[in-house]
């Protein structure tokens, strides 16, 4: 073999290293991103607990009425919104702040892997949606937004409204979610959601004591902070090595694939 040859193959094996190492790096920085993320939120929780209590009842448009569960609710006191089939032989528990970073940053990292298992019918995913900013920053943007979703839910749009909303999270202390114009824009970014129907429950918080209910659960369930995220009733966050391959790996050996 030529010098030249094999100066070539040395060439193709050290680029092929780097770029294995380049790969390592980019799954460590996400793992880091995520944990990182949801360390942030636990922090804050930890900080702001008498704030919180203070504060829970804050915004009181409806507090005295009853709790009005959106369509299809279901769990324990229909306080999570389910995506996927009844019947998948796994479940995924997400407790989530639209506010909340740390949250965003699963979902960056996990969506494409939940939606296509979802699909499957692999998994079912439960949705539970908290108001853990509102407490630790102030303002009502938590609470807006999760009385939206509610209301995407009763129109069957809840997975596309939700993603929107993630994808247009403002800064964690702006609460531009409070504004309920704002919450009603997004929701023409899904085709058929923008309707009288879903605006009135928009701006009468129809489901306000709803999600006050389901942060109630949430803070008395003792979890620490968003997103708290369960599969088959084990947080995945106590897995240190957890990445969406392996995530997709354990729903399949699950089902069987």
């Amino acid at each position: 073999m030529s010098e030249k040859n094999r100066e070539g193959k040395r060439s193709a094996r050290q680029r092929l290293a780097m770029e294995r190492e380049k790969q390592k790096a980019a799954e460590k920085r996400r793992r880091a991103l995520i944990v990182g993320a949801a360390v942030v939120c636990v922090l804050g929780l930890a900080a702001v607990i008498g704030v919180v209590a203070a504060n829970s009842g804050g915004d009181t448009s409806d507090a005295e009425g009853p709790a009005v569960a959106p369509s299809g609710a279901g769990g324990e006191k229909k306080l999570a919104i389910p995506v996927g089939r009844a019947d998948a032989p796994s479940t995924l528990v997400v407790y989530e702040d639209f506010r909340c970073p740390a949250c965003k940053a699963f979902e960056t990292a996990y969506r494409s892997t939940i939606e296509e298992l979802t699909e499957a019918g692999s998994l079912k995913a439960e949705y539970h949606l908290v108001t853990l900013i509102d407490g630790n920053l102030g303002g009502s943007g938590s609470l807006r937004s999760a009385n939206a979703a509610a209301c995407a839910q009763d129109a069957g749009k809840f997975p596309g409204y939700h993603n929107v909303l993630f994808d247009n999270q403002p800064e964690e202390a702006d609460d531009a979610f409070a504004d309920n114009k704002k919450l009603i824009d997004l929701a023409g970014e899904v085709e058929g959601l923008d309707t009288a129907a879903f605006r009135t429950c928009v701006d009468e918080g129809t489901h306000d004591s709803w999600v006050r209910d389901a942060d109630e659960a949430f803070r008395g369930g003792g979890f620490s902070g968003t997103p708290t995220v369960l599969l088959n009733g084990k947080n995945i966050y106590e897995d240190r090595s957890m990445t969406p391959s392996k995530f997709q790996q354990m729903v399949e050996a699950q089902a069987g694939r």
